[in-house]
């Protein structure tokens, strides 16, 4: 993390950041449905979880500032 940024714009980072990282979380679970690959599969689930996670943060550090 980069400490010069305030947190709303470190929320906003990761919000986006997590975004991404669902998306390609949800295209891997795919390929791997698609494919029969369940370390795929499972792997993406993870990403996706990941990726809600991040943007949960995010959103935590944007409320954080405005409250600060």
């Amino acid at each position: 993390m980069n400490n010069d940024k305030d947190l709303t714009q470190r929320g906003v980072d990761n919000e986006a950041k997590g975004k991404v990282r669902e998306a390609k979380g949800v295209v891997r679970d795919n390929v791997g449905d698609i494919t029969g690959n369940e370390s795929q599969e499972f792997k993406g689930k993870a990403e996706r979880v990941g990726g809600k996670v991040q943007q949960k943060v995010g959103e935590a550090e944007r409320k954080l500032d405005d409250n600060v």
